[in-house]
């Protein structure tokens, strides 16, 4: 919290409960009345994931949820990112936003208190509005949820953007725990009849980033902004909200990427400069006003029409651009409440460009890799096998694993985002960035000595053990 003088709020309901006692009964509700002799959903404590049911509340780490979907809008996350890192929040006597976020998502409301040194992997630090037991339906409603599948693994299928913004945020990890709501068990499913149902029931998005098909082998096996393609027009739909569209009651599942595949079709957003808050609020104008001309009755995608995706009746509801949503949305960082716009740019502004490939390494890869030249990268590679750099040479890993040491020692630059390594890893006389973690770069997972001696290009670091 940046040292800043948090504002207790007032609770709604009964006295404030810590919300460290997250894992009081939240795990399978009652478990264990009328099961027979020998069945592992019997009896009291926790219980396996095959055991929930439909509507349960269940207490995870984020480094356990499967996606559903290959894809985000980066920008929106970078909104939530830019808020998270800023302490604007607390010095307008509030709680910072990532806090509300997390109570919300955990069933309990808001942030009621979080003084000093809270944070998010520790929720002894912080308490929400909604003690644990005391949900409602109205509080439970914007909880993420998740279908429980074969073997007990938990597949995310609402929530993605969020839970990537607390794993990426100031104090986040895997292991961060929140709580989710099971919509399904599908546990006792062969794994293709798994993805059969999901498919069936669209609880699963097999488009890629440009909007083409995709098979369930090609879906990330977590979270993170490392682990996920960015599809620039799902953020661009996130910043229409309440200007072209709002989410309706009953809302279609990936109602946002349905939005998204028709404005692929008519807005090219690569045509507008995606860094200025000028050319991206021009944008934002275009694709919402062709949203809301459309008729209620329009097919957007996939048989699903305007009105059932949430078109709004009258763009900006009515207002001049100068008033409603979407002025709030183009208000400047240096307004006492700047807009999601400029906390997303913000945020960007300070990810480190990464070079361009000069040689790609995907998939498995055994023996010794040695880089001598050029910009080898390692993208969602399983490398088994000691990786040397030699002096000139650059090397950027996204998403991989790295078993066995990692030497680079007068490189260009090295990049290493959301990987796991094995071994030691030593970096010297870099002459170039090191980047290990910072904006936009997933936290990695060292086993072994990490050793930086000499760069002088710059070091960002954010490992987790």
């Amino acid at each position: 919290m940046n040292g800043s003088k948090a504002r207790a709020r007032l609770p709604r309901r009964g006295a404030l409960l810590l919300a460290g006692a997250l894992a009081a009964g939240t795990v399978v509700a009652g478990a264990g009345t009328g099961a027979a002799a020998g069945d592992p959903c019997a009896g009291s404590g926790p219980l396996p994931r095959t055991c929930a049911q439909p509507g349960d509340l269940i207490d995870v780490t984020l480094g356990e949820l499967h996606p559903t979907q290959a894809v985000l809008g980066f920008d929106q996350v970078f909104y939530k990112l830019g808020r998270y890192g800023s302490d604007r929040d607390e010095a307008a006597g509030g709680v910072n936003k990532r806090f509300d976020d997390w109570c919300e998502s955990n069933g309990q409301e808001e942030a009621a208190e979080a003084g000093p040194g809270a944070r998010l992997d520790d929720p002894s630090s912080f308490s929400c509005t909604v003690p644990v037991g005391q949900e409602t339906p109205k509080t439970i409603a914007p909880m993420k949820t998740a279908v429980v599948g074969p073997g007990g693994k938990l597949y995310l299928t609402d929530g993605h953007h969020t839970l990537t913004s607390f794993l990426e945020g100031p104090d986040g990890s895997p292991r961060m725990r929140v709580r989710l709501r099971v919509t399904d068990n599908f546990s006792s499913l062969s794994t293709p009849d798994f993805w059969q149902r999901m498919t069936a029931e669209k609880k699963v998005w097999l488009r890629d980033e440009n909007n083409r098909p995709l098979t369930v082998d090609r879906l990330p096996d977590r979270l993170g902004i490392t682990h996920l393609r960015d599809d620039p027009h799902r953020s661009l739909v996130y910043f229409t909200r309440k200007i072209g569209y709002e989410v309706p009651d009953g809302a279609p599942e990936f109602l946002e990427y349905s939005w998204g595949a028709w404005l692929r079709g008519e807005h090219d957003v690569s045509a507008y400069d995606l860094t200025a808050p000028g050319p991206y609020l021009d944008l934002v104008k275009r694709a919402s006003q062709s949203m809301a001309a459309l008729d209620a009755d329009a097919v957007v995608d996939d048989g699903k029409t305007a009105g059932r995706l949430g078109r709004i009746d009258e763009w900006n509801g009515g207002k001049k651009e100068t008033g409603g949503q979407f002025a709030k949305l183009g208000r400047p960082l240096s307004a006492p409440k700047p807009g999601k716009l400029a906390h997303s740019l913000d945020y960007k502004s300070r990810i480190l460009p990464v070079p361009a490939c000069t040689t790609t390494v995907t998939g498995p890869r055994n023996g010794p890799l040695t880089v001598t030249s050029g910009v080898t990268c390692l993208d969602r590679a399983a490398q088994r096998g000691p990786v040397v750099v030699r002096p000139g040479a650059a090397l950027v890993v996204t998403g991989s694993t790295l078993d066995g040491p990692l030497r680079a020692d007068r490189a260009a630059e090295v990049h290493l985002c959301g990987s796991q390594v094995t071994g030691p890893l030593f970096v010297s006389r870099t002459t170039g960035p090191v980047r290990l973690g910072g904006p936009g770069c997933t936290a990695n997972t060292v086993t072994g000595p990490v050793v930086l001696t000499g760069n002088t290009g710059g070091v960002l670091l954010r490992a987790v053990p």
